[in-house]
């Protein structure tokens, strides 16, 4: 991922120092941009701009704006640098189509590692296997095994917890997983997300724990002590 570009949108100059140091020690090359406006044009100037790292409270224009605006165009990953974590916000911010959020104050490692992560599904090449857990996804044969044994799953099912294991770690909301995994805006009862996830967690055994629940929002896949 070296040579990456990430923009990075802060109207503290004293921030976005920080936040670049740390990722130009990674090999990744960092644009600047001290207000939403500034973001917009230096965003639509460079088309090989691989993440965003949005600043939510900015003059002129505001992070949200900015994730509209550019949400127009382009499905760009964005990750949120909040100093709020009001639930409301997250939500709106989900609804928009942000990627994570990240509340100020952070750990500059967390957020590099973060970004990492995000440019790794971002550029992923949607290999034919993934392991985690003791859970094992053949992609190819379109095959689970849990703990060595086959699990028979609905191709939704499938589907799904491939979703979860490839965003492990990542709060989902109930929207973001349908637009991702029934390939469809929809308008309809998110309850057939629950109804998956409830059959999911029933096939899955004791693994089913690792699909956590969020509240009055969605999901989130966590394995316990990784």
């Amino acid at each position: 991922m070296n040579g990456l570009k990430i923009l990075v949108v802060d109207d503290e100059a004293r921030m976005r120092k920080l936040v670049k140091d740390f990722l130009a020690n990674k090999g990744f090359y960092v644009e600047e941009a001290g207000d939403g406006e500034e973001a917009v044009d230096k965003f639509f100037a460079q088309k090989d701009i691989a993440l965003v790292l949005l600043d939510v409270m900015m003059p002129k224009m505001d992070g949200w704006e900015v994730l509209k605006t550019i949400r127009k165009y382009s499905q760009v990953p964005v990750i949120m640098l909040t100093a709020r974590s009001e639930e409301r916000d997250e939500l709106q911010g989900f609804s928009l189509g942000v990627d994570e959020y990240i509340s100020k104050p952070f750990s500059p490692k967390i957020l590099v590692a973060r970004v990492e992560a995000i440019l790794r599904r971002s550029n992923a090449s949607g290999g034919d296997a993934l392991s985690v857990g003791g859970i094992l996804i053949d992609k190819a044969a379109h095959q689970v095994t849990i703990d060595g044994k086959e699990v028979e799953l609905s191709f939704k099912e499938f589907e799904l917890l491939s979703y979860f294991v490839e965003n492990q770690g990542i709060a989902l909301s109930r929207e973001k997983i349908l637009n991702n995994v029934w390939n469809y805006d929809y308008f309809g009862d998110a309850r057939t997300i629950d109804t998956h996830v409830k059959k999911l967690r029933s096939k899955m055994g004791d693994k089913g724990d690792y699909i956590k629940t969020i509240w009055g929002m969605g999901y989130k896949f966590e394995v316990s002590g990784q």
